[in-house]
């Protein structure tokens, strides 16, 4: 899989050199490369927003830089990418939709700044034939500065999802979220020592009995999720 990021932040996407993204990168099973969206702006100040059409608060990122940026990367992709915009405005990100980019070939990111990219650049590559297709997606009802850190999630959530990243394959299966989990949180997890200030690990887990683990896992999983997440129930 390739994946590119654009930003006016290069340097907030360096936490992609570490952990599992950052050996998948080693293992060539990803290819990541972050672009300096001012690279391509046009005046000597390096400018790329402007105040919004109607009026209002903030500042808006100006559709030029960004089209120069993503079509310097469209002609060097073997592949029609498709263009994932990290925004509050847009559709719920989730475990299947990680899922479904991890299937992707060619993931190209436009991390926005400011109240957000002019929206022609979102319409334009819809409907570019040389593009697959552009996905906004939100993280969760809140706002961050940037789209940077939404794009490490969605990244990471992804990349972890490609075949031979995990060490162990079925460790993504056994996730909350996960589609061979069902709709329910994981239950907690223990390792050694047996005893930790006082506190034991409970006892079926010691027993060797996989029927009455995996029943007391799937109860300890419904219980919580009961609890924390009654909206997947």
């Amino acid at each position: 899989m390739r994946i590119d990021i654009v930003s006016i932040f290069p340097q907030y996407l360096a936490p992609l050199e570490l952990s599992l993204v950052g050996k998948a990168r080693d293992a060539g099973l990803l290819d990541v490369r972050v672009h300096d969206l001012r690279d391509h702006a046009t005046d000597k100040h390096r400018s790329v927003d402007d105040t919004p059409y109607g009026g209002g608060p903030g500042m808006v990122m100006m559709a030029e830089p960004w089209g120069a940026a993503l079509d310097a990367i469209r002609a060097d992709a073997k592949a029609d990418p498709w263009l994932v915009i990290p925004t509050p405005s847009g559709y719920r990100f989730d475990q299947p939709t990680a899922t479904t980019l991890a299937s992707h070939e060619h993931l190209v990111f436009a991390c926005g700044r400011y109240e957000g990219i002019d929206a022609r650049v979102a319409e334009h590559y819809a409907a570019r034939s040389d593009w697959a297709g552009v996905l906004e997606y939100s993280i969760g009802d809140y706002v961050l500065g940037g789209g940077e850190a939404a794009a490490l999630v969605m990244v990471e959530a992804a990349v972890r999802l490609i075949p031979g990243v995990l060490g162990n394959a079925e460790s993504a299966a056994d996730d909350s979220f996960s589609k061979e989990a069902g709709p329910a949180l994981e239950g907690p997890v223990f390792t050694k020592p047996p005893k930790w200030r006082e506190l034991e690990v409970p006892e079926v887990l010691l027993s060797g009995d996989h029927g009455r683990i995996a029943a007391w896992r799937k109860e300890r999983a419904r219980e919580r999720t009961q609890q924390r997440r009654p909206d997947l129930t």
